[in-house]
């Protein structure tokens, strides 16, 4: 049974069904979805990549400020790296060997645990990282499928992260790109996005939102005007309160591309949902279901209160440019060029560290969200990926 017939038996057994179902079941179904079908997404023969498809280097600068992060927790004995969403296991990998290569001591601390929900990228994992999950220094947690999206109480899943550590260990939760592809409800002036099917087509139909989804916007984001689409991601909202939650002692750092809410009410990003396929962008997300990939830009406003109102201390934005300028400018990015030979071998990753910090590459794009617990906070407002151009 392909997908879409799976969706279309869904909704004549349920109903109609919100866009955020959908949005899960195309990117989640255990066996049709997205990212459950293949690891092959990734990288410039996929659809899209990521910052660690681009080089090594973001794996080793961002290892130099977990490191930064370890001695601002007094250098504890077990450290914990939670990582959400690993993919591949690219970046676990940059910063395993690199940590290893360059800061021995935090090495022998660190515990790195990789938290995927994909059966094949759970594989591609253990072919990845073998080496440090054979030694026990890195551990694929054990998640198990979930409704994300669920609006039932009793649906929902008791905690959004699987930590290998025990809860007092000191953890940083690591999130590059994870929250762009959780599932969003949609609202209109019309009401919230439904699925139906009629005359055997789907079908968009658009039903009351509920209190929370109206409030949503009233605190967080804007009321839609004509024939506009905003995107309500409550599913985000929940994993952010569950996962600041059980940081006892330690940090949150989300990398994502998004917007505040201040740039919704100048009039940017109103509608951000975009389905990608082989690099190319379409605004149309009924296309391929289960085969081509869905976002929604990230509500940094909405989730920085989220950390905040679950106790934790979140920094003033910066960019993926400021954040990686200020880790890599005191070793004049050393941990980009350190293998380079040759001249032309330099200059290849001169551009490719340049489409990282770069306005018309990544560096001006993706937004770093960096929130702590437990840590004295200047300390953590010392750390050099928050010290570019102070």
């Amino acid at each position: 049974m392909s997908l879409r017939q799976q969706i279309e038996l869904e909704i004549r057994e349920r109903g109609p069904i919100p866009f955020s179902r959908y949005m899960e079941l195309c990117l989640y179904d255990p066996i049709a979805g997205y990212y459950s079908r293949n690891s092959e997404q990734f990288g410039k023969a996929g659809d899209f990549y990521t910052s660690s498809d681009v080089h090594a280097v973001f794996g080793r600068l961002l290892a130099r400020q977990f490191e930064e992060m370890w001695q601002a927790l007094d250098r504890p004995q077990r450290l914990e790296i939670l990582e959400l969403g690993p993919g591949r296991g690219l970046f676990a990998s940059d910063v395993l060997d690199w940590s290893q290569k360059k800061f021995p001591e935090f090495f022998a601390a660190m515990n790195y645990t990789l938290q995927e929900s994909s059966p094949a990228l759970r594989a591609k994992l253990g072919e990845t990282l073998h080496e440090h999950i054979s030694s026990g220094r890195a551990t694929l947690a054990r998640v198990a499928q979930t409704l994300l999206s669920a609006t039932d109480p009793e649906e929902r899943p008791s905690a959004a992260i699987h930590r290998a550590c025990e809860s007092e260990t000191p953890v940083i939760v690591f999130a590059n790109e994870f929250f762009d592809a959780l599932p969003v409800e949609i609202l209109s002036p019309r009401g919230k996005l439904h699925l139906a099917f009629e005359a055997s087509q789907l079908t968009e139909i658009w039903l009351p939102p509920t209190a929370e989804e109206l409030e949503f916007l009233d605190r967080y984001s804007v009321q839609a005007e004509a024939h506009e689409r905003i995107e309500v991601p409550l599913a985000a909202q929940r994993w952010m309160a569950e996962i600041a939650t059980a940081v006892r002692q330690g940090f949150l750092l989300v990398i994502d591309y998004g917007y505040t809410r201040s740039e919704q009410l100048a009039g940017r990003h109103r509608g951000t949902l975009m389905a990608y396929r082989q690099h190319s962008a379409s605004p149309n997300p009924y296309q391929a279901p289960g085969e081509q990939d869905l976002t929604a830009h990230v509500n940094f406003t909405a989730l920085t209160a989220a950390a905040e109102q679950a106790g934790m201390l979140p920094q003033k934005f910066v960019t993926q440019s400021q954040f990686l300028m200020g880790i890599g400018e005191r070793t004049q990015f050393a941990d980009a060029f350190e293998q380079c030979r040759l001249p032309q071998e330099r200059a290849k990753v001169a551009l490719q560290l340049k489409h990282l910090v770069s306005p018309i590459g990544m560096g001006e794009t993706f937004q770093v969200l960096l929130a702590s617990r437990g840590v004295e906070p200047d300390r953590t407002a010392a750390l050099s990926g928050l010290r570019f151009g102070r």
